[in-house]
């Protein structure tokens, strides 16, 4: 048996009015999500602890069995293990977003989805010219910050730029007045470097600071082999998701045109995934561009990111399954984005598992959306028994 865990970053949504009082994923065309809900069982499961933030990483550790309560130490730790940089146990990683402000606002927490050709040279001035620092380039936007030696048993606060957007930023500086001046400073290097003049002349938005938030210390955590007994691996071009497959012990699949936006290699992550589990018994395959589309407040490019992931991943997957032998297939979103709120919210999430080839009768559910999924046969199901149930 192989087991696949398929995940649609944020494609979980409210009622939205222009699409008739529809989610987007009721909006959307998913034939071959609804190919899963219709041939397994569905229900839904909460990912998010009540006292934990929403985010991807307290998700997917908590999708993955492993209690965020207990394991977590922050995205930025988890973030740098995916690019492979070696922490010490006094070492903090925080993630560190280039941003757009315009004024005191921050208006864009992507900097308009700068491309890494771009960011690798301003993370690279940025490293010549903060003292004391060191800053390790990721994909589009994403980098890490890492201070060495600095933990003194609390973390700095900071606010996820994706939570302040429109607002200003001074206020929602980290009281640690070593990183606030460390951001402001970024400003000053950043503003007129010949980057951004050149994206300014075309109309783009500009790099023109940095963000700091998510910091923490490195994870221990017991490996996936361990608390299940199966070798694994793990395919997103999202950092975050590598270092949690990382601190599981599984191995890292890179797929060459993977973005984390919406113009990912969908077909490639599939492919991958299929050629992975030839040698391993699990893959996770995550797919970041609902969740950036729901950031940027865009319905349309929801839509039609959720129907890529199902017709390029989730399609092709079950198109390579026969090869498999038999495969348990697990999908979901890892947390609710709504396209009204352009955030992260707590809202359980729909799953569904299917075993192919089956001669199960699966339940009455025949689409895969946010609310068929509540008349599932699994109903309400605790997060930590997800997994249990894939993998039995």
């Amino acid at each position: 048996m192989k087991y696949i865990t398929l995940i649609g970053d944020g494609m979980a949504d409210y009622r939205i009015a222009e699409l008739g009082n529809k989610t987007a994923l009721q909006a959307a065309s998913t034939p071959n999500m609804d190919f899963i809900a219709a041939t397994g069982r569905c229900g839904v499961t909460r990912t998010i602890p009540d006292e934990m933030p929403a985010g991807s990483d307290i998700a997917i550790l908590s999708i993955l069995g492993y209690d965020p309560q207990k394991y977590y130490t922050g995205r930025g730790p988890l973030e740098a293990l995916g690019r492979g940089v070696e922490l010490d146990g006094k070492d903090i990683a925080f993630r560190c977003n280039l941003v757009t402000v315009s004024g005191e606002r921050l208006v864009d927490y992507s900097a308009g989805h700068i491309s890494s050709e771009e960011a690798r040279v301003l993370i690279e001035e940025l490293n010549e010219r903060l003292p004391d620092v060191e800053i390790y380039a990721g994909v589009g936007y994403r980098h890490i910050l890492v201070l060495r030696d600095a933990f003194d048993g609390e973390i700095p606060e900071c606010t996820p730029p994706h939570d302040m957007l429109g607002e200003n930023f001074h206020t929602h500086l980290p009281e640690n007045e070593a990183l606030k001046q460390l951001i402001l400073k970024s400003r000053e290097i950043l503003e007129t470097h010949e980057i951004n003049k050149k994206r300014e002349k075309e109309g783009k938005q500009k790099a023109n600071m940095i963000w700091l938030w998510g910091g923490g210390v490195k994870p221990e955590l017991p490996s996936f082999k361990e608390k299940y007994g199966v070798h694994g691996s793990v395919i997103s071009a999202v950092d975050l998701i590598k270092g949690i497959g990382r601190a599981l012990r599984l191995v890292i699949v890179d797929v060459p045109g993977a973005t984390g936006y919406l113009d990912t290699n969908y077909e490639g992550k599939a492919r991958y995934a299929l050629k992975s589990l030839q040698r391993n018994d699990f893959v996770l395959v995550h797919v970041e561009a609902p969740d950036e589309a729901a950031h940027e407040g865009d319905v349309a490019a929801k839509i039609r990111a959720i129907e890529d992931f199902d017709e390029k991943v989730v399609g092709n997957v079950l198109a390579g399954v026969p090869d498999l032998g038999a495969a348990r297939i697990l999908v979901m979103p890892d947390h609710y984005t709504p396209v009204s709120v352009r955030t992260h919210t707590k809202e359980p999430v729909p799953f569904a598992i299917a075993e192919l080839p089956s001669g199960d009768e699966g339940d009455s559910v025949k689409s895969f959306d946010e609310f068929s999924a509540r008349k599932g046969a699994f109903g309400n199901t605790p997060v930590e028994e997800l997994m249990k149930m894939l993998i039995c």
